[in-house]
């Protein structure tokens, strides 16, 4: 008995490929236009069960007496929930005003007028953020003045690595996004 209300990607099950990936029914909040992978996912998911064994030691330390000792613990327990947190959030968004770029640790965001093309390239990129780099496809954002936005979207990256049809609708969403509000 197929559940497909239980499956995030219910609609690709469909098979109806002129569905939209993710319409855009509110332009003026920020979203992501794809879904975050299991690779981020799953990622941020072993950061979060460390976390709670963090947290478990400091609640076992505070117990035990040590209050310095238990209150670093769960300040690092705490570090390591943001740090997750953070990690799901990386990826490009968009709404009316521009396009945010979101790194682990900073977030620039670029007004339509500023952004010259959204096209994808045939480079070498790094296999999910690691030094390592393969030969694959990047979006790549210019700008009209200055150098393009470091390439955050990637096939190998830990949204699309093994999902190429998602990095393509990703793509084709972001140049549509491109596209309509710098017009």
């Amino acid at each position: 008995m197929p559940l497909p209300f239980l499956t995030a990607d219910r609609d690709l099950d469909t098979g109806a490929a002129d569905i939209a990936a993710l319409p855009h029914d509110e332009p003026d909040h920020w979203r992501r236009p794809y879904r975050p992978g299991p690779w981020r996912v799953g990622a941020a998911a072993v950061l979060l069960l460390l976390a709670s064994f963090v947290l478990l030691s400091a609640m076992i330390i505070a117990m035990a007496g040590s209050l310095p000792g238990a209150a670093a613990c769960a300040a690092v327990g705490a570090l390591m929930i943001a740090l997750a947190l953070r990690l799901l959030r990386v990826g490009l968004w968009v709404s009316a005003q521009g396009l945010r770029q979101v790194n682990l640790l900073r977030t620039a965001t670029e007004p339509w007028s500023a952004i010259a093309s959204v096209r994808t390239r045939q480079q070498p990129v790094r296999w999910l953020g690691l030094p390592r780099t393969v030969q694959g496809q990047a979006l790549i954002i210019e700008r009209t003045q200055g150098e393009p936005l470091r390439t955050l979207i990637t096939d190998r990256n830990g949204d699309f690595l093994s999902r190429p049809e998602a990095f393509e609708r990703a793509a084709d969403v972001l140049e549509a996004w491109a596209a309509e509000h710098r017009g």
